[in-house]
């Protein structure tokens, strides 16, 4: 049996060793999914630029990421409705774990880190019952399942976190079935929704829209650290509507919907694809539309700023002097005052949905 002082020793070191932070993955600003020429699949580590830090194989089309808050580690997810999940170490490139989803069950393509990283929730479908779950897993138990809690809606998407562990969840109103694909089975009766949830599953507030809105499918999520949350929708109604796509909101307060002028609007296409605050003062806003190939800027009031086009544009991310964009064409564009400017070109790259900020601490 080790002694008092062995035991001491043994803690103190530890308190002296160096902690592995994402400095040593090469301090990456950002992390992407792309379909590479030959047909690969990959998660890439980006520096502000756009330049590969790293890059790791992943087995089939990515979605989204969640970042670890201190270690070098991330949970690739696979395109909704997936089945799996890969935990990586950014360092080695090495795949650590690989979550599956519990039988009766599919991952939504994304999660979130809380209780200081230890746990990661996930946005997941209860099959049979077509009902949405949050799903927990144990970082420190090799991530194990630990339980799970209704997202109290239907299609849970995007997640994120709030101080104190508050998480916030899109729940799009879409029902699927692994059976069917990506077929939408519920579009006459779906009820989008924004659910604040405690990290046990309590509803702290919820959000719902107009009647004549239940098409607008709640989908991707953006939060400043002062509570504002911001929401990207898919219209799924009559194709000939226009319609907002970007809403705004606070807990206890009326959402605000934001829309540009006609013509832009309907240049959108029904569909915002990602969503993010700038990251200069996080007082305006951007959504992405790979349909419509158009981004749109507005300010924190909801009143639209700006646009301009880019093909098949989707991934979006804060910079320290505006936003990043990505596109499936392999382009890495800066966004500062509505001005673009190309910095990176990664030829027969296509970049998939989103752009994953790495926010270290």
């Amino acid at each position: 049996m080790p002694t008092r002082r062995q035991v001491l020793g043994t803690f103190l070191a530890g308190l002296a060793a160096p902690r592995i932070g994402w400095a040593a993955a090469g301090s990456p600003v950002y992390l992407g999914a792309a379909k590479e020429a030959d047909g690969q699949f990959a998660l890439f580590g980006l520096d502000e630029a756009g330049a590969d830090i790293f890059r790791i194989p992943l087995p089939d089309r990515g979605h989204a990421a969640a970042c670890h808050p201190t270690v070098p580690e991330a949970v690739a997810f696979a395109r909704r409705p997936g089945r799996f999940a890969i935990v990586l170490d950014c360092v080695t490139g090495q795949v650590t774990h690989q979550m599956d989803a519990p039988d009766g069950h599919h991952f939504y393509g994304h999660g979130v880190f809380i209780d200081g990283g230890d746990i990661l929730a996930t946005t997941e479908n209860h099959i049979d019952s077509g009902q949405g779950r949050i799903g927990l897993w144990s970082r420190s138990q090799g991530y194990k399942r630990i339980g799970e809690f209704a997202s109290h809606g239907i299609g849970p998407h995007d997640i994120r976190r709030l101080d104190g562990d508050v998480l916030v969840v899109a729940n799009g109103g879409i029902l699927t079935h692994p059976d069917h694909g990506r077929d939408k089975l519920n579009l006459d009766t779906m009820r989008p929704n924004l659910a604040y949830l405690s990290s046990t599953g309590e509803v702290l507030d919820m959000v719902e829209l107009d009647p004549e809105l239940h098409h607008a499918s709640i989908r991707h999520l953006a939060v400043r650290g002062d509570g504002l949350v911001a929401f990207a929708m898919q219209w799924e109604g009559d194709a000939l509507d226009v319609v907002p796509l970007l809403g705004l909101h606070r807990r206890g307060d009326a959402p605000i919907l934001a829309e540009a002028d006609y013509a832009e609007q309907r240049a959108m296409n029904g569909y915002a694809g990602s969503i993010s605050f700038d990251g200069i003062d996080g007082r305006t806003v951007a959504i992405t539309s790979p349909r419509g190939g158009r981004v749109h800027r507005f300010d924190d009031r909801g009143t639209f700023l700006s646009s301009f086009a880019r093909a098949d544009v989707c991934g979006l991310a804060p910079a320290l002097n505006g936003f990043v964009i990505s596109d499936g064409l392999g382009g890495f564009s800066g966004l500062c005052d509505g001005r673009v400017r190309p910095l990176h070109l990664s030829d027969g790259r296509a970049w998939d949905n989103h752009l994953i900020k790495v926010e270290a601490v």
